[in-house]
């Protein structure tokens, strides 16, 4: 095993001691109840089963055998959760094939960011998980289940299913994916066309034109963002089943893996003679295989947030040291877009996590010794699914990439160190995403401009006030201020001044995420500007040194900038939903911190 890797489990493990050891008798508690519904008083019960048929209902008052919980975020809208409206029919007819109950226990809420961007619902995105997660806490209190299977699959959907879930932590949980969208208009064309709207020379017709290419048919989005990250990491921490999370919808191999979900959440029942719920997968181990896994693919950036906030419900506690230090051994072994011009779809085709995950078993950079969805041992999860007729097999993975523009073993990484780093100084602690930005432009020492909207950057970019270099300073931007949103409105036009030859960079208490592009960007600072943070007292001209390389982010000016009054402008709190997450905006935590209202 890697030492360093090593070093900082051993630190999670020692800082988590007390807060583990008490999550984990919660969980002990509850599982030494036995199964749900045996303490149903029998008017709860049949309140619990009234809809149900005949076969079901004289299964479930035997309580002698498994009954699953599915909760699920489909939605019709949505292109990645459109595919899960005929998932609880599949489960159901394999849940009874194999001689259990399978109930639709509840939906939970599925916002789409790429809808919102730059619109004035992103400002609840980032609190729909700690939603999402009340919602499957909601779904799973009917205490009816043996088990529960989580489908979701993009931004907060997957991290709120498991922290949900995570309350539940004596039941064995597994996550069923839809896979993306089989590719459209490449990731490289589409960016080229925003940026020629950004200045003008093409109308919104064109625009929509390649952007209905792209983003043109079921699944997710097939750029490497925040969905497909909650892929890679359900794979990585065990929770899903292997080489399933790129298998497009709607294909038989995708029905055979939504169906295997079934007897493989049943084998872990305390039905069964081995029971293996939620807990014990998800420990330090697994958490620090998470961050292994975000770290060697140049994964989302609101990892750093979510990850933080997952571990956190299991008694789990980890920081951004833990992901920087982790980050100088991890190499980045995968180059997918924003990170490169390749999508998920041609990444899984070079080989995927399976060979990611075995190559990095080889190096010492995962631990092998954990608890998985499949059984004990991570080598469970180097292989691919396959169809043999209409049977699913496992074959080992492929041992070397298909294609190594797109995928590449440690020992020929795209770069020794892995895709994020910390940054921190006067101006707090941030992240930046490296992998999506050309090494040449990793650093940059230049004057502020600061903004409080997205809209007033663009005013001033559309009145030709930025042709220079420059830092954008965005602030009231956090949790605190208006829910975090992402922030990705600015990078076309911050990506034609780079094209244009100025230096430029982006420093702010808001999001970028998985999308981060070809810019630099020192994102997610903290302390935020409402919890007095530094980032509220900059002014126009004060001199900003971003340098990824170094880890340094700090402001200079010919005043002591820390003794200004800070300029604090309030987001709109009314509209799009916006009041009624007054409290969760007093109560978040920083993005450090998980961004989290419940710790």
């Amino acid at each position: 095993m890697n030492s360093t890797i090593e070093t900082v489990t051993k630190r999670i493990v020692e800082r988590s001691k007390d807060s583990r050891a008490d999550y984990l008798a919660r969980i002990v508690d509850a599982a030494n109840e036995g199964p749900a519904r045996g303490t149903l008083p029998c008017s709860n019960l049949a309140h619990g089963f009234a809809a149900s048929g005949s076969d079901d209902k004289s299964a479930l008052s035997a309580g002698i055998v498994a009954n699953i919980a599915i909760v699920s975020a489909y939605n019709d809208m949505l292109s990645a959760h459109q595919p899960f409206e005929t998932y609880p029919t599949q489960i159901r007819e394999a849940a009874a094939k194999h001689g259990a109950v399978a109930q639709f226990a509840g939906g939970v809420p599925a916002m789409c960011d790429g809808v919102t961007q730059g619109q004035d619902g992103m400002d609840l995105s980032l609190f729909s998980r700690d939603v999402i997660a009340l919602s499957t806490a909601v779904a799973l209190s009917h205490n009816m289940f043996d088990a529960v299977l989580c489908l979701g699959i993009c931004d907060k959907i997957v991290p709120g299913l498991l922290i949900g879930s995570l309350s539940f932590g004596h039941l064995p949980v597994v996550f069923v994916p839809a896979g993306p969208m089989v590719s459209g208009l490449g990731n490289k064309e589409k960016s080229r066309v925003r940026e020629e709207f950004a200045v003008g020379n093409i109308g919104r017709d064109e625009l929509l034109a390649a952007e209905s290419a792209a983003y043109h048919a079921p699944g997710t989005c097939t750029f490497y963002g925040t969905a497909n990250t909650n892929q890679m990491l359900m794979e990585f921490i065990g929770l899903q089943l292997p080489g399933g999370s790129f298998i497009n919808p709607g294909t038989a191999l995708r029905d055979q893996l939504t169906a295997e979900a079934v007897p493989t959440v049943l084998a872990k029942t305390n039905l069964t003679d081995d029971y293996l719920p939620l807990a014990d997968i998800v420990d330090e181990k697994a958490i620090v295989n998470g961050i292994a896994g975000l770290l060697a693919t140049g994964g989302s950036t609101n990892h750093t947030i979510h990850l933080v906030a997952i571990a956190k419900a299991a008694g789990i506690q980890i920081d951004w040291q833990d992901f920087s230090e982790m980050s100088t051994v991890i190499p980045q072994v995968s180059r997918v877009y924003p990170n490169g011009t390749a999508d998920v779809n041609h990444f899984h085709a070079a080989g995927g996590l399976g060979f990611i995950m075995s190559d990095m078993l080889d190096n010492g950079l995962l631990h092998e010794e954990v608890n998985t969805i499949l059984g004990s041992g991570l080598h469970r999860f180097c292989k691919e699914p396959h169809l043999d007729g209409s049977d699913l097999v496992w074959k080992d993975t492929q041992p070397v990439s298909l294609d190594e523009d797109i995928l590449r073993p440690s020992s020929n990484p795209f770069s020794k160190e892995g895709g994020l780093q910390l940054v921190s100084g006067n101006l707090g602690r941030a992240m930046v995403k490296v992998s999506a930005v050309d090494p040449k432009y990793h650093s940059i020492k230049a004057p502020a401009k600061v903004f409080h909207s997205q809209q007033a950057f663009v005013d001033a970019f559309n009145n030709g006030e930025l042709e220079q270099d420059f830092v954008v300073i965005l602030s009231c931007q956090g949790p605190r201020a208006n829910g975090m949103p992402e922030l990705h409105k600015l990078t076309p036009y911050l990506g034609v001044l780079q094209n244009r030859g100025f230096k430029v960079a982006l420093v702010t208490d808001g999001r970028m995420s998985g999308a981060s592009g070809k810019v630099l960007a020192a994102i997610q600072v903290s302390p935020e500007a409402l919890c007095d943070g530094l980032i509220a007292k900059i002014r126009d001209g004060d001199v900003i040194t971003l340098d990824a390389a170094n880890g340094l982010l700090s402001a200079e000016a010919t005043d002591d900038i820390a003794s200004r009054e800070p300029v604090l402008v309030e987001a709109p709190q009314q509209g799009m939903g916006r009041e009624l997450f007054g409290a969760f905006r007093e109560r978040a935590g920083s993005a450090e911190s998980g961004a989290s209202l419940f710790y």
